[in-house]
């Protein structure tokens, strides 16, 4: 991946973002990240990234699993490789990016995994509970 495209932003939204006193804002880095092959200046904010999209993904997967009653090792490991390969997917695909310049590959593949490994185990819990209330005030 040492020869992967760039795609430089334009002069004028550089200059946009300076006359905006430096802050583009959040909207600019959910906006990078969601764009393919795009340009990454600050390699923490592209791990920032990483580490965000980990936990949306260990909170949707946990509130699946919660409510598809999918428990034990089958389940975890099923997590693992969905949120690996996502993630994988993501960086090396979408955005093509070189792994080296984070670490290589299984740098970013780790970044924030056990943090989002965590969630995911607490959200099933949640989930289980929610929907016990609920049930319990309809009758």
């Amino acid at each position: 991946m040492s020869g992967a495209r760039r795609r430089e932003e334009p002069p004028h939204a550089q200059q946009h973002a300076v006359a905006n006193g430096g802050a583009a804002g959040r909207g600019s880095v959910w906006g990078k990240a969601l764009r393919s092959d795009s340009a990454w200046h600050d390699k923490d904010e592209f791990l920032d990234v990483i580490y965000w999209f980990r936990q949306i993904i260990a909170v949707i997967l946990g509130i699946i699993w919660g409510v598809v009653p999918l428990k034990g090792f089958v389940g975890i490991a099923v997590f693992c490789l969905i949120n690996a390969g996502v993630l994988y997917l993501y960086f090396s695909s979408f955005q093509q990016i070189d792994e080296e310049e984070y670490g290589g590959t299984w740098e970013l593949t780790k970044e924030g995994f056990m943090t989002s490994f965590a969630l995911f185990l607490v959200m099933p819990l949640a989930c289980f509970k929610l929907i016990s209330e609920l049930c319990w005030y309809t009758f």
